[in-house]
């Protein structure tokens, strides 16, 4: 018998596109403080991404298509551009130091953030209008996430970047209230555009993906609006977007649909927000390698080995074994157990080329033994089911971690709402903002605001 929370013989696509023209319930004071704490966290993130060298390549980028569109602004600064073009360079910032949150194998906030904000800058849409938004971009992404079985990294496919694009769609649909047909056109649309390679981890083009993410969603909800059609089945369809990700062909494309919105994935999944700026493959080694140091007062020319155990998934992303670059770093495990031991903290000071280049870390990257452990965790795929650190001393002495199941900063092991704030801090100090305080506080009344343009008047009372 069919379960009731499922609806047979509907198509994967109508369904979607239903939803995301739905009027959503945004009642639960949990998916609104979710939703805030990832525009928090977001908005931190891109202030402190603003001065990367691939956002300045990328605002050049906008700025030389002459555009004279005055849509949304870029960076929470005076300068502004067409809705796509701002949340491109917005979302390009906010990921550019991989330092946003993470959730169903990628990172949403550094998608749904920048397109909802553009979007309803230029809609003057009120606070709870983008949080209903994002939370529909949010269970697009994970009805589409839950449906693979093998991990979209091991395929060498970004979620970010491919399942980010049609959750950026589906958020901005909701935003415009298109009807149903032309939403499904611009998911349609979208999942033609989802690209994004795992191979250029560790380089400009990753931060990218969350950008053009953000934008090629925006881009089809506005062919879509001037009458732009695509296939109506194209998620379940036999060589459609799910089939095309799945080369062994296990995406579940004919399963009946779960009734979107009435029990949200939101609530069981959450956002993670990140510690430490670098892949989350590595988070859980690092909180390993800080206790086991701290505890035993461990200092790095006592180390003989560190081996860490991690599962296939991570191991793909964290790809870069001899890092001499910021950015080679940030997917790099050796570099994260170096800098835990040496700096006793991996924070965005360390993420620099001078201190991963120095002779200490490269001495102590050297000492990096890992282990790939053929387990799953079934909370995050992504994961195996625990990593595990073990640290053997010159002197003999072994200290060992023991399996470690959550980072701290995960959703099941969340920051408390103080750290939260600490961190949105570092970062815009990071920026050189030295006065962001009415920009925080907007952001904590995100849904009481009658209009998101407050948040850009906010952030220029400095």
């Amino acid at each position: 018998m069919t379960s009731p929370a499922l609806i047979p013989n509907t198509g994967l696509t109508e369904r979607l596109a239903r939803f995301a023209a739905s009027s959503i319930d945004i009642t639960d004071d949990r998916i609104v403080e979710t939703v805030r704490h990832g525009f928090i966290d977001a908005i931190g993130c891109m202030a402190a991404g603003s001065t990367e060298p691939v956002v300045r390549i990328v605002s050049d980028f906008v700025r030389a298509r002459n555009s004279h569109a005055n849509d949304a602004g870029m960076l929470l600064g005076i300068e502004r551009a067409a809705i796509a073009d701002a949340a491109l360079v917005n979302g390009t910032a906010a990921h550019a130091l991989d330092y946003d949150d993470v959730a169903l194998g990628g990172h949403p906030s550094a998608v749904l953030m920048p397109a909802v904000l553009a979007a309803g800058e230029f809609l003057d849409a009120s606070g709870a209008d983008v949080i209903r938004a994002y939370l529909a971009g949010y269970e697009v992404w994970a009805e589409l996430a839950s449906r693979e079985s093998d991990a979209y990294h091991e395929k060498g496919w970004h979620p970010t970047a491919v399942l980010g694009t049609v959750a950026s769609a589906a958020a901005v649909c909701n935003l415009y209230r298109l009807p149903q047909k032309q939403c499904s056109n611009a998911l349609a649309l979208a999942a033609s555009m989802a690209s994004g390679l795992i191979a250029n981890f560790g380089t400009m083009a990753k931060p990218l993906h969350a950008g053009r993410a953000a934008a090629c969603g925006i881009d089809a909800v506005h062919l879509a609006k001037a009458g732009m059609a695509a296939a109506p089945d194209v998620f379940e369809h036999r060589v459609g977007y799910l089939a095309a990700l799945s080369p062994r062909g296990k995406a579940d494309r004919s399963r009946g649909v779960r009734e979107l919105g009435a029990q949200f994935r939101m609530l069981d999944t959450g956002l993670s927000i990140k510690r430490y700026p670098m892949c989350y493959g590595a988070h859980r080694v690092i909180d390993g390698v800080l206790d086991l140091a701290a505890a035993a007062d461990v200092r790095p020319e006592q180390v003989r080995e560190v081996r860490v155990s991690i599962g296939p998934a991570q191991a793909s992303m964290l790809k870069n074994h001899s890092a001499a670059s910021a950015l080679e770093a940030k997917f790099s495990l050796e570099f994260a157990v170096a800098s835990a031991l040496v700096a006793g903290k991996v924070g965005l000071p360390e993420l620099s080329d001078a201190f991963v280049a120095s002779q200490p870390v490269q001495m102590a990257m050297a000492k990096v033994r890992t282990e790939i452990v053929d387990t799953r965790c079934p909370i995050e795929p992504v994961f195996a089911f625990s990593d595990r650190v073990v640290i053997h001393l010159a002197n003999g002495t072994t200290l060992d971690s023991g399996d470690i199941r959550f980072a701290r900063g995960n959703a099941l092991l969340p920051l408390r709402p103080r750290e939260v704030e600490t961190k949105f801090f570092d970062c815009v100090a990071y920026a050189g903002l030295t006065d962001a305080r009415r920009l925080f506080e907007s952001l904590q009344g995100l849904q009481d605001l009658d209009s998101v343009r407050r948040l850009r008047e906010a952030a220029a009372t400095r």
